[in-house]
C-alpha cells in the first residue's frame, strides 16, 4: 500500500528545495533534478555507486542517466507518480554525499582529495 505523503506541484517543489538549500536541484517535468559534473569515467561511477548506496539503503529508488564526466539524478515517488517529502529527503542526502569534503584545518584528521573531482555547478 502506498504510503500517505504529501504530493508537491512543480512550484512547490522549487519553493521547497529554495527552502531547503538545494540550489542546485531544479524541477522539469515532474521531477526534481540534479546534474552532477565529474572529471572523468572513473568518478562518474563513484557517483553513480554512491547515489546507489543511499538510494537502496532509502528504498527510494533515483532514475540515473550516466555518461562520461556527467551523472544526472531524476527524483519522484514512483508509487505517487509525483513529487514527495521522500524526493526532498533523498536529494538532501545525495547532495551531502556526493559533495562531501573534509575541511583541513578544523579539527579534521582527514586532508581531502586535492582534486576538485565533483564539480559543484549546474
Amino acid at each position: 500500500m502506498a504510503q500517505d505523503l504529501k504530493e508537491y506541484t512543480e512550484e512547490q517543489a522549487r519553493t521547497h528545495l529554495a527552502e531547503m538549500g538545494l540550489d542546485r536541484w531544479f524541477v522539469e517535468n515532474g521531477w526534481i533534478r540534479r546534474k552532477y559534473n565529474t572529471d572523468g569515467w572513473p568518478t562518474t561511477l563513484q557517483v553513480v555507486n554512491a547515489v546507489g548506496f543511499l538510494c537502496e539503503a532509502g528504498y527510494h529508488h533515483a532514475d540515473l542517466e550516466v555518461t562520461w564526466g556527467r551523472v544526472l539524478v531524476k527524483l519522484k515517488t514512483h508509487s505517487h507518480r509525483a513529487i514527495t517529502d521522500m524526493d526532498f529527503e533523498m536529494a538532501r542526502r545525495i547532495e551531502d554525499t556526493v559533495l562531501w569534503r573534509p575541511q583541513p584545518g578544523q579539527g579534521h584528521a582527514l586532508q581531502g582529495n586535492p582534486n576538485k573531482f565533483v564539480h559543484d555547478k549546474a
